[in-house]
């Protein structure tokens, strides 16, 4: 009786090691550590060790002893241990947040997963038969999210970064770092980070600088090192990220509204019908000679609003107000 409890908690860490093995590629004992430890598991690491010896030997795990730490992972051909309940929904479910959550979720939770990661992948492969499994696996191939502008591929976000950044944002601490502008300024701040906002294939970190209250973004790409730190900071009660960009605060804006009144074609009156500027856009015909029509709406004033009138060529004229038309007459100018 006395040995009952230490063995529950030897199958509880077996399953909870056998879960994060890897098939493709080797793990140490060091990485399933930290894994553990992310998941609420706080084991030692000769315990650790210890025990995937004796998974080993039961199980078809192979060991590399080239060098230390050893590396682990599942021989080519076995079984592998299934996750339960991961049905074939649930594995597209996983494939599919893991294509597309990769920088929306903390570095520590996106490895905690790896292993249910693995287990979808290896359910929705071609080695598995089943109607059920084929449509799952065929419907990655029927759905994709497409660019309305030139494709271009994503910067490249240092991974160690992204692990400090998430980690800083997610316990609401400090975080060093050190950051090249666009004009290659290299800077070295302490920084309050407040958030993460995917624009494109670009990757923005809102936040504020040590000493000061304004709230800048920074291009996750731009930061060339990054060090979470053990202090923590109360997250500022008047920053919200929905607020922040509904300001126009991501589109190169102050957050000032503005009242336009556009002419737009007809073709592009019927697309801005199908999907508005905004919640009190009126689209009217134009009395005029050249036909269209005449479209009013209250947007955030910002340099992409005049990108975007701009990059509809002779499909939209400003008609007001006058400091849209001053603005547009000067990026022509520029």
């Amino acid at each position: 009786m006395p040995r009952r409890p230490d063995n529950l908690e030897t199958l509880h860490l077996s399953l909870e090691l056998l879960k994060r093995i890897p098939r493709q590629r080797k793990i140490d004992s060091r990485e399933l550590q930290i894994q553990l430890k992310e998941a609420g598991f706080e084991r030692d690491m000769r315990t650790i060790q210890r025990q995937l010896e004796s998974l080993c030997q039961h199980f078809d795990i192979e060991r590399d002893d080239t060098s230390r730490p050893f590396g682990y992972r599942w021989k080519e051909a076995a079984p592998g241990l299934s996750l339960p309940g991961l049905t074939e929904q649930e594995s597209l479910l996983m494939t599919l947040a893991e294509q597309h959550l990769q920088h929306q979720l903390p570095a520590s939770l996106m490895r905690s997963l790896q292993g249910f990661f693995e287990q979808a992948r290896r359910n929705l492969s071609p080695m598995h038969a089943g109607e059920a499994v084929a449509l799952a696996r065929q419907w990655l191939s029927k759905v994709r999210v497409v660019s309305t502008t030139l494709p271009m591929l994503p910067p490249k976000i240092k991974p160690e970064v992204f692990e400090q950044v998430s980690q800083a944002l997610y316990n609401n601490c400090w975080l060093e770092i050190s950051y090249t502008n666009a004009l290659r300024k290299r800077t070295q701040a302490k920084v309050m980070p407040l958030g993460l906002a995917q624009q494109g294939v670009r990757m923005f970190m809102p936040c504020r600088f040590e000493g000061y209250a304004d709230t800048r973004n920074l291009a996750l790409h731009r930061i060339q090192t990054a060090q979470c730190s053990n202090l923590r900071f109360q997250r500022p009660a008047d920053f919200d990220l929905q607020s922040y960009d509904d300001n126009g605060r991501f589109a190169f804006g102050t957050g000032n509204k503005i009242a336009i009144h556009l002419w737009v074609k007809d073709e592009l009156a019927v697309l801005l019908a199908e999907s508005p500027l905004a919640t009190n856009q009126v689209i009217a015909p134009h009395t005029g000679p050249n036909g269209g029509s005449e479209l009013k709406a209250t947007l955030t004033d910002s340099a992409l609003l005049v990108w975007w009138i701009r990059s509809q060529g002779d499909g939209v004229q400003v008609l007001g107000p006058n400091e849209l038309m001053d603005d547009i007459k000067a990026t022509k100018l520029a």
